[in-house]
C-alpha cells in the first residue's frame, strides 16, 4: 500500500511517481489544461525530439458548446499524417462517457450533411482513449477492506467492530462508499488519535 489512490487524478500522479522512482525510464509528467488543446500538436512537435518519454495529463477533460478544440484532441490520439510520437502518452480524466453534452451531439447532427456520421464523430472521441478505467462505487465489503487495509498498515487503534461502524456512518455522511471516503476516515480516525499518517 505504498500509496492512496483515491481519486482519477490520483491514481495518474501514483501511477507517474511509481516509474519516475526509475530515473533510467526517463518518464516526465506534463499537465495539459483544456483551454490548451488547441495547440496540442505543436507541443508534440516538440516533444518527439526529447530523450524523454512524457504522460501528457488532462484533468477533468469534457466539451462545451461551440468547443472546437475536441478536433485538435482528435487529431492528436488518430496521430495525423506523421503518426503520435512513440514517446507521448495522453491520459485524461472525465466525468462524462462521451466528454460532450447530449444536446451538443444533437446540434452538431442537426446541420450535418449525413447526421450519423456526425454524431459519431462526436461519440467516438471518447473511443480513441486506448483503455479505460472506471471509478464505481464499491461494495461494503471492499469499503471495509480499505478500511482495514488502512487501519492495519497506520496502526490505528481501536476494535475493529467499533471501527467498521464508525467508517460506514462516515460513508452515509458522504454520500457513498469510494476510495476516497475511506482516505478521508482513516486520516480522521488518525487526527482523533494523534498519529501521522505516512505513505
Amino acid at each position: 500500500m505504498g500509496r492512496a489512490w483515491h481519486g482519477k487524478s490520483s491514481l495518474v500522479k501514483a501511477i507517474h511517481a511509481g516509474i519516475a522512482e526509475n530515473p533510467a525510464l526517463k518518464l516526465k509528467l506534463v499537465e495539459l489544461y483544456r483551454e490548451d488543446i488547441s495547440s496540442l500538436g505543436d507541443l508534440l512537435d516538440i516533444l518527439k525530439t526529447s530523450q524523454y518519454r512524457f504522460l501528457l495529463f488532462t484533468d477533468d477533460l469534457s466539451f462545451d458548446h461551440d468547443d472546437a478544440a475536441y478536433k485538435s484532441l482528435k487529431a492528436a490520439l488518430d496521430g495525423g499524417v506523421e503518426g503520435r510520437p512513440e514517446n507521448v502518452l495522453l491520459y485524461a480524466t472525465s466525468n462524462r462517457r462521451h466528454l460532450m453534452p447530449r444536446d451538443m451531439i444533437e446540434n452538431e447532427r442537426s446541420t450535418a450533411i449525413n447526421p450519423s456520421e456526425a454524431t459519431e464523430e462526436k461519440v467516438s472521441l471518447s473511443d480513441r482513449f486506448g483503455l479505460w478505467l472506471g471509478f464505481h462505487k464499491c461494495s461494503q465489503d471492499d469499503y471495509l477492506a480499505m478500511i482495514d487495509g488502512y487501519a492495519a498498515h497506520f496502526e490505528l487503534d481501536g476494535e475493529k467492530e467499533k471501527l467498521h461502524a464508525e467508517a460506514l456512518t462516515w460513508a452515509t455522511t458522504r454520500g457513498g462508499r469510494s476510495g476516497r471516503v475511506a482516505w478521508q476516515f482513516v486520516q480522521d480516525i488518525a487526527g482523533r488519535q494523534r498519529k501521522h499518517l505516512k505513505l
